[in-house]
């Protein structure tokens, strides 16, 4: 039997417990941060914790859920119709007090609209309340509701009555119609064209049948398009602005501000907690051998934390400062002129590795003067220099788009065809089926239906 002795030698590496702290901690947001500083806190005695200037308040953000269009609302599903997307300002007067659900204040205004002594009244309203949905509509027919409560149809609908004088305006209505009848009741505009427009012609608002109306009504098609732009000032879903449950917000880990004609990066400290080495624990001399050990451990660990966090914020700060240098048309004229970007070329201007930048961007948000956009999606998957991607000549397209639809007389839109051929002219060969498509995506009505007289 022969014996061989070999040697191989070979190179691998090894992560140490630090390396994967560090790698962790970038790739945090900044709730997930905080989160964890705050356990660091309590589980290390060698460390300390200020939380800094207005670190602890946020402020009463209410996100009001946008107001589709009555097109998209009308006759879907059961015969009911459906709600219309469009951007104009819908006049909303009040948001609802944050975290306050519909029902709960319903519920409130329920105390004050019936007297000690009608409990009845006050078992049916709550049993009504209970039957709104989310929009702010009551979902079950007064027969269903009396038969329930073991009260009279009339009673029933005495207290509906009641109910939907309640804030917000519209609500407990039985359809769109009614809610927006309830609505344009308290404002004194349910009279003329606007109310016939409620009562008679929705469907053919919601088909932009402008002349049709104006034919029936014997009025001039501008009366009409001014009726229905009062219309549109109303909320056919009274109920969306009351959220459902406590809500759970975005924190932007840094802000891009304008300043002059350059962008400043600033990182978000205050949400997050900062932390020190306790000067207790820097003077453990005294202290016996176990307790300078346990002491020596601790330290090492907080130290390696604190240097992780401050070495994150400067990967993050590097990496945004590249993708704002890169994107300053972008932030000054919108998404049209967002440039291809990869990870690589962040990762080759700030020289780290492209894993690095990956890692700084994941899970984090930046507020940038258009509002609040993941640092994501500034990178184009399998974008390189000079490459192409799908996604991003659709986001180009589709911006371009915007920006004809968004420019084009209103007596006189632009169909598909004439929006593919604009587009043709920039260098965008769509096909009017991809126009088209891009157009819905975007929220845009078909040229009819845009047309205003």
């Amino acid at each position: 039997m022969e014996q061989s002795l070999q040697m191989n030698l070979s190179q691998h590496l090894a992560m140490t417990f630090e390396m994967q702290q560090a790698i962790k901690i970038l790739q945090l947001s900044a709730q997930d941060l905080r989160n964890l500083v705050e356990q660091e806190y309590l589980d290390n005695p060698t460390l300390e914790m200020e939380y800094g200037a207005g670190a602890e308040s946020k402020e009463d953000i209410f996100s009001v859920e946008d107001i589709s269009a009555l097109a998209d609302y009308l006759y879907e599903g059961g015969g009911e119709p459906r709600y219309f997307t469009d951007d104009v300002d819908h006049g909303l007067e009040a948001a609802a007090p944050l975290g306050l659900t519909l029902e709960q204040e319903l519920l409130q205004q329920v105390e004050f609209a019936f007297a000690a002594g009608a409990e009845k009244g006050r078992a049916i309203a709550t049993f009504i309340i209970g039957s709104i949905d989310s929009r702010g509509y009551l979902t079950l027919p007064e027969t269903e509701i009396a038969r329930a409560t073991d009260s009279s149809v009339e009673m029933v609908q005495e207290v509906l009555r009641k109910v939907q004088t309640f804030e917000p305006v519209g609500v407990g209505a039985r359809n769109l119609a009614e809610c927006l009848r309830l609505q344009a009741s308290a404002q004194g505009i349910y009279e003329g064209l606007v109310a016939s427009l409620i009562d008679k012609y929705l469907p053919q608002v919601a088909e932009s049948q402008i002349k049709e109306i104006a034919s029936a009504e014997n009025v001039s098609p501008e009366d009409v398009q001014l009726a229905v732009d009062i219309l549109k000032t109303l909320n056919p879903k009274p109920g969306s602005v009351y959220g459902t449950e406590n809500a759970s917000y975005i924190t932007p880990d840094v802000t891009v501000e304008k300043v002059d004609d350059s962008y400043v990066v600033r990182l978000n400290d205050s949400y997050v907690p900062q932390l020190h080495i306790t000067n207790l624990y820097r003077q453990a001399a005294d202290f016996d051998a176990d307790t300078q050990k346990y002491i020596k451990k601790r330290l090492t660990a907080a130290t390696w934390l604190i240097n992780s966090i401050e070495q994150r914020r400067e990967t993050i700060r590097k990496v945004v400062e590249e993708i704002v240098r890169v994107q300053k048309d972008f932030l000054d004229k919108g998404t049209a002129f967002l440039k291809p970007l990869s990870m690589k070329e962040v990762a080759e201007a700030i020289e780290v590795h492209e894993s690095t930048v990956s890692r700084a961007v994941a899970n984090k948000y930046a507020e940038i003067p258009g509002g609040i956009v993941s640092l994501k999606s500034f990178f184009q998957t399998g974008l390189g220099k000079g490459g192409s991607s799908e996604d991003f000549l659709a986001s180009q397209a589709k911006a371009e788009l915007e920006l004809l639809i968004k420019s084009e007389n209103p007596k006189k839109p632009l169909s598909d065809q004439k929006l593919c051929e604009l587009l043709k002219e920039k260098g965008m060969d769509l096909s009017r089926r991809t126009v088209m498509k891009y157009r819905e995506q975007l929220g845009y009505p078909s040229s009819v239906k845009r047309k205003r007289y």
